[in-house]
């Protein structure tokens, strides 16, 4: 119970300072965040309790794939705020976007040999 309160305290203190951060310095706060920094950390504990190196890279390989499908809403996100969009509309249309990818990305990635 302690590894996993602590799992969770370190990881929430990295979005804390990230959003501390990008209200400083959106761009540096954007640097940050860009950082695999969730990605190393769950790479990191699941290397802790498996000591799979063969789920660790699927892990790793998969989430390279899942990646992909998030990316457009960095795009759609910014372009509807400037358009004049309402905050929650245009991140609730990104998130939307994203959704639909993630599910177009799962249903194609294994009909082309992906192991997501």
């Amino acid at each position: 119970m302690l590894y996993l309160l602590v799992k969770a305290l370190l990881s929430g203190a990295i979005i804390a300072a990230v959003s501390e951060i990008a209200k400083r310095s959106p761009g540096f706060g954007a640097l940050v965040v860009s950082l695999p920094l969730v990605s190393v950390l769950a790479m990191l504990w699941l290397w802790r309790d498996t000591h799979d190196p063969e789920r660790l890279a699927a892990h790793a390989g998969a989430t390279f794939w899942l990646v992909l499908p998030s990316l457009p809403m960095f795009l759609l996100v910014p372009f509807l705020l400037r358009q004049g969009y309402s905050f929650w509309l245009a991140l609730g249309l990104g998130c939307l976007l994203t959704i639909a990818l993630y599910l177009a990305m799962t249903w194609l990635g294994p009909r082309v040999g992906l192991r997501l």
